[in-house]
């Protein structure tokens, strides 16, 4: 069976976008960093040709991405990447996107949109069921805090970039206050990346 698994780019010090993240500048002042390992080398993601990876990048993108059956991502960072042009770069992955309210427009595109507004647990069963037997991805921070909060995160999948960007968007403010076990799997360095994968401990 997939598992929950938070999948993100973020700096040593734990911020997943710079300051002042706008529509403008989705990963916000200095944030672009974060994601310089997607564009760092000269072979192309298999899964979408928009990305020039390292060889050891593409592996480790590439397969992750293969394992994706759904996504569930915030509202805000839906409205900041205005719905990716409503076509996610993991093309035709279901999308659940957590809000308080629905969007005016529907989006129509080849990313398969589904507005949740009754909590992560709704969330995560449906992304649940829409991925099969694979996993759910989780790619923002107050998703993440929530499915945190909540006991329903399994694994996380960390790229960590070499900056401390010092301010912006944190990953792990708003997690409650129970500790929160981890178990290293997978420890890889990349092309100007550090990939570290830990399980839960339930």
């Amino acid at each position: 069976m997939g598992q929950v698994v938070l999948s993100i780019s973020m700096s040593l010090d734990g911020f997943v976008a710079g300051s002042n993240d706008c529509q403008q500048k989705p990963l916000g002042d200095d944030g672009d960093t974060l994601h310089a390992w997607m564009f760092s080398g000269d072979r192309t993601s298999e899964v979408n040709t928009f990305f020039k990876l390292s060889q050891i990048d593409r592996k480790v993108f590439d397969s992750a991405a293969e394992k994706t059956g759904a996504m569930i991502v915030g509202r805000r960072t839906y409205d900041i990447v205005k719905g990716w042009g409503e076509s996610h770069p993991l093309k035709n992955v279901p999308v659940f996107v957590l809000t308080h309210s629905l969007p005016d427009e529907h989006p129509e595109g080849s990313t398969p949109f589904t507005f949740i507004t009754d909590g992560i647990e709704q969330a995560v069963k449906q992304a649940k069921r829409a991925a099969g037997t694979k996993d759910v991805s989780v790619g923002t921070a107050s998703v993440a805090q929530q499915c945190i909060q909540a006991g329903l995160l399994e694994a996380l999948d960390l790229h960590i970039a070499p900056v401390l960007l010092g301010k912006g968007v944190r990953l792990f403010d708003h997690i409650g206050q129970d500790t929160v076990r981890l178990k290293s799997t997978e420890v890889l360095e990349g092309k100007g990346v550090v990939h570290v994968k830990y399980d839960i401990v339930k």
